[in-house]
């Protein structure tokens, strides 16, 4: 009679997928599954265009099915989306425009064809059914509280309406009955990528108040730029009242400053996808070195993103302003100032992310 061996203590048993990760290695199980069905994967999300509408010039609006992975969002918040374009992969914030109640999981997106724009020209060009991205899961603090205060302010420019439409048809679907008023500011009233749809809403509900400005165009509820007497006329009582607010940056820094004068800082919540402009320091000082290439370079003063550019090296990146991290490195040696919030990192061996970290003296790059 043959003896069986007990088996060895401490041993574990592989699951089928571990054991499939552990064999796909260095690559991923979704590497392989992609090559069977680019939306059956495990562990990356990705989402399938299945609608496309270009209803302005310069827009596209996509409708996303995400894979199973997807759970959900609030209205406001944001979602990184990646696209291969010649053969690199660019990473881009987008906030649905859609209701967080959308009953059939699907995600509604729109982009603006910015001139300079990589991502959004390609998508504005080449967007069709069919077509596979990367998703990331909802991220964002521009949200509706869970309390709904009983009056609303929305302020959106341009591309800027998604989130806060997506707050004005999540609201809706509540039967929100407080007092709203959505303002939005455009050049014409061809540029409003959702105008029908604002009429409808605001024709279907009689606590929403719809006012189109435009900048370019004599007609509409107003004319010109945003200031006191356009927020007097549509608002009045917006001091009461919580705003919420997206769009260019001259119209943020044009409410932020009328909020700020009067002390209403606090009533005012805003969501930010231009990057600022980041002044370079002509006086800067110290080399930056590029630890893994072997190059170096003087101190512009610029971003260490730029800077790298600059130097003919093309680090990965996505937004380019400290919201998606892909471009995130680590900072061997030196000093950097993060220009979002001035903090200073003297710190060895960190991760920054380059896109808005400028270098204070000498600095050396992982890169």
């Amino acid at each position: 009679m043959t003896a069986v061996a007990p088996a060895r203590a401490g041993r574990r048993k592989l699951s089928p997928l571990a054991l499939f990760e552990a064999l796909a290695t260095p690559h991923g199980v979704d590497r392989y599954l992609e090559l069977v069905n680019p939306m059956l994967t495990v562990r990356d999300m990705r989402a399938e265009v299945t609608g496309v509408n270009r209803s302005t010039a310069d827009t596209v609006t996509l409708t996303l099915r995400p894979t199973r992975q997807w759970r959900g969002f609030q209205a406001g918040q944001f979602v990184q989306v990646t696209v291969e374009i010649d053969g690199v992969r660019r990473v881009r914030c987008y906030s649905p425009a859609c209701s967080q109640y959308r009953d059939d999981g699907r995600v509604e997106i729109t982009v603006k064809a910015h001139p300079e724009g990589v991502v959004s020209q390609y998508l504005h060009a080449n967007a069709a059914p069919g077509l596979i991205v990367g998703l990331t899961q909802a991220d964002g603090t521009f949200r509706l509280p869970p309390q709904r205060p009983g009056k609303l302010v929305f302020i959106s420019g341009g591309s800027g309406v998604t989130p806060v439409l997506s707050m004005l048809r999540t609201l809706c679907d509540e039967g929100y009955a407080g007092d709203v008023v959505f303002l939005h500011y455009a050049d014409s009233e061809h540029d409003v990528a959702y105008r029908d749809e604002l009429c409808e809403l605001a024709a279907q509900h009689d606590n929403v108040r719809l006012a189109l400005a435009y900048t370019a165009q004599e007609t509409g509820d107003l004319h010109g730029h945003f200031g006191q007497e356009h927020l007097d006329a549509v608002a009045p009582w917006h001091a009461e009242a919580e705003t919420f607010l997206c769009g260019p940056p001259g119209l943020m820094k044009s409410v932020r400053a009328l909020y700020d004068a009067g002390g209403l800082t606090d009533r005012l919540h805003v969501e930010d996808f231009a990057p600022a402009a980041v002044p370079v320091d002509d006086d800067a000082t110290g080399a930056l070195s590029f630890g893994r290439s072997g190059l170096s370079a003087d101190n512009s003063g610029a971003t260490l993103l730029e800077q790298a550019e600059a130097a003919g090296l093309t680090p990965e990146y996505g937004c380019r302003m400290g919201i998606c991290f892909s471009c995130t490195k680590i900072k061997t040696s030196g000093c950097t100032r993060n220009v979002r919030t001035g903090d200073i990192d003297a710190d060895p061996d960190t991760e920054i992310q380059l896109c808005i970290s400028v270098p204070v003296g000498d600095v050396t790059l992982d890169l």
